[in-house]
C-alpha cells in the first residue's frame, strides 16, 4: 500500500467538509482559503481548490460576488448557501460517526495470538 497516496486520499475526501466550514464562518477570499487548507494541511497545491470550488458552486452549495479592488483587479467573495448550510450539517455528522467508529476500532487491543500445532 502506498501510504503517501492513501494519505493524499483521506485529505481530498476532507476538503469540501474543510472548505464548506471555513466559508460557513462568513465571506472569503481563495488566498485565504488556501492559506488555512495549507496551514492545515488539507492542500499542498492550490490547484485543487478551485474544481472544488467550482463544482461547489454548479450544486449551488456556495455563491459568490465580485468586489471591486482598489488595489488591482476585483476579487471574487465566497460565502455559504442555505442548501451548502445543509450539506455542512450532515458532512459534520458524518464526520463524527467516523471519528466514533475509528475511536472504537483504535482503542481495542491486539489479542495474542494463538498457534495451534
Amino acid at each position: 500500500m502506498n501510504q503517501t497516496n492513501t494519505q493524499r486520499q483521506m485529505r481530498q475526501g476532507l476538503l469540501e467538509y474543510g472548505v464548506l466550514h471555513i466559508i460557513s464562518r462568513g465571506e472569503v477570499y481563495p488566498s485565504d482559503l488556501i492559506d488555512e487548507l495549507t496551514q492545515a494541511k488539507l492542500i499542498g497545491i492550490e490547484g485543487v481548490l478551485y474544481p472544488l470550488l467550482n463544482r461547489l458552486k454548479s450544486e449551488e452549495l456556495i455563491t459568490y460576488r465580485w468586489v471591486e479592488s482598489e488595489e488591482g483587479p476585483s476579487r471574487k467573495y465566497y460565502s455559504i448557501t442555505e442548501k451548502g448550510k445543509a450539506s455542512l450539517k450532515n458532512l459534520a455528522n458524518t464526520w463524527k460517526a467516523l471519528v466514533l467508529s475509528i475511536s472504537q476500532i483504535t482503542k481495542k487491543k491486539p489479542q495474542p495470538t494463538t498457534i495451534t500445532p
